[in-house]
């Protein structure tokens, strides 16, 4: 069986949730594996500048759950609520710890994990909420044009297993620009913060995404769910 090919047991169809928090009201999709093999589930919640509709959270969602993995696509109340503007990272703290006991429920180990200003919640809580690993996807070591202002220790303090996925010409932080430490790193050449390629890369959107799926589903694989 290859990576891309779905398991026996049919998929089921996506299911939402609102979860109450002392933020607000968040609200999880849940992309389930099939009940025979659920073995992980992996939350991932947006950026500060999108929504769960982000190509790389989509990608992942659709792949993982033929794998063992059931997806939890999160968004943060702010999202919910219909505001454009990201709170400050203490108030997106206090959604996704308010929303933990709802992923925690179903009694499989919990990824903790999101895109960007989402990477930067999961490390920040892992140990603190009993995160079985962390995924980073296209985490902001700095802003853009401002190295000195580094999160290093953000990613360094997550204190579980923890995967980057990260662009090769990401402004938020290119892999070389990443500090020694126990974590994982995997890279889209080429890729911008949204994982997007220019076309003389020679990588599409499609193979950017494989890229990262297939390094996601390896990573779980090697998880102990």
């Amino acid at each position: 069986m290859t990576k891309s090919e779905p398991q026996s047991e049919p998929q089921s169809e996506p299911k939402s949730e609102i979860v109450p928090t002392d933020a607000g009201d968040a609200r999880i999709t849940w992309h389930p594996a099939p009940k025979a093999e659920a073995r992980l589930i992996l939350a991932l919640s947006h950026g500060a500048g999108g929504g769960i509709e982000a190509r790389d959270l989509k990608a992942v969602a659709a792949a993982l759950p033929a794998h063992g993995v059931t997806v939890a696509l999160v968004e943060q109340p702010w999202r919910v609520a219909g505001k454009k503007l990201a709170p400050a990272p203490k108030t997106l703290d206090v959604g996704w710890r308010g929303l933990w006991p709802a992923l925690a429920k179903p009694g499989l180990p919990v990824i903790a994990g999101g895109r960007s200003a989402g990477a930067r919640v999961a490390c920040r809580t892992a140990t603190e909420l009993g995160a079985a690993a962390v995924l980073a996807l296209s985490f902001p070591l700095h802003p853009p044009g401002k190295p000195e202002k580094s999160r290093a220790e953000e990613l360094l303090g997550a204190g579980v297993p923890t995967l980057v996925v990260q662009g090769g010409n990401d402004p938020f932080g290119k892999p070389a620009e990443f500090p020694e430490g126990s974590y994982e790193l995997v890279e889209v050449p080429s890729g911008d913060h949204s994982f997007g390629t220019p076309k003389r890369a020679g990588i599409s959107e499609a193979d950017a995404m494989t890229l990262i799926t297939d390094g996601v589903i390896r990573w779980t694989g090697m998880l102990r769910g």
